[in-house]
């Protein structure tokens, strides 16, 4: 029996998930939160909770890529504060995936990403007013060169904040990559400070997350049988990310990085 009779896949339905998996490359060297698209799409072909399952050892392969592109830009004071938030997250979502069913995961991670959404582009909006008003003041430009200090206790509240959503997210249904998104931009993260920060955190998260999906039956023989063959997918897309990270400037990176967010909060929510 293969591998597309095993799943009952018809050859339309391998495609959409070989795009996503495409998208799951692309998503880690370039615009992350573009996989949002790919939860969409492994959820509609697959059972909901089965989608998770297989999408995971995915996105550790797309990690894996960004970690080898990006790990001299990661900025480690950051991640060291996320992480405990993160594994509180975790646990949590472990706790709701074995009560919750499917539509009330989507809408409740739905409503937090739209609800994220919002808030960052409130706060980049008011920084950019405060940045504009310095420069007027000083006679110089204004803007920020790097991340915000993540000692101070409105940083640490901030991380915290994001690191149980993200954990939450991620652990529910993957889809903590634009919870983690936004906070390394409303952080001040420039384009490959937020790459290399954001892979190896991914890396480590979703690694640790192996055990709670065995543990849950999201991940067993026949959906590794199916990854086996969709990772060929993931490598292309992750060059394809690279070769386009170089041509985006910063504003439509955080752009881009926004909207799929949303997009992603969409679709969750009609889903």
């Amino acid at each position: 029996m293969d591998m597309m009779t095993l799943w009952h896949l018809t050859a339309w339905e391998f495609a959409a998930l070989a795009f996503a998996a495409l998208l799951v490359g692309f998503s880690k060297t370039a615009v992350s939160g573009a996989n949002t698209v790919s939860l969409a799409l492994f959820a509609a072909v697959l059972p909901a909770r089965a989608s998770t399952g297989v999408l995971l050892p995915l996105l550790i392969a797309g990690d894996v890529l960004a970690v080898l592109t990006y790990r001299r830009h990661a900025h480690w004071p950051t991640l060291w504060r996320l992480f405990p938030a993160v594994a509180a997250g975790v646990v949590v979502g472990t706790l709701f995936l074995m009560r919750a069913d499917d539509e009330a995961v989507g809408t409740s991670i739905g409503a937090i990403l739209l609800l994220m959404a919002g808030v960052t582009v409130w706060r980049r909006r008011a920084a950019d007013r405060a940045a504009r008003a310095t420069a007027d003041a000083e006679g110089g430009p204004g803007g920020r060169s790097g991340p915000e200090e993540v000692t101070s206790r409105a940083g640490r509240i901030k991380a915290r904040s994001y690191g149980v959503l993200g954990g939450f997210t991620t652990m529910v249904a993957n889809a903590g990559g634009p919870v983690m998104s936004l906070y390394l931009l409303s952080a001040g993260f420039r384009k490959l400070g937020f790459l290399g920060t954001s892979a190896f955190f991914f890396l480590i998260v979703n690694t640790s997350k192996v055990p709670f999906s065995v543990g849950l039956g999201l991940i067993d023989a026949q959906s590794l049988l199916l990854d086996a063959a969709l990772v060929l997918f993931v490598v292309p897309g992750a060059l394809l990310g690279k070769w386009a990270v170089d041509r985006i400037n910063q504003r439509v990176f955080e752009q881009l990085v926004i909207a799929a967010t949303v997009v992603g909060g969409v679709q969750l929510l009609v889903r």
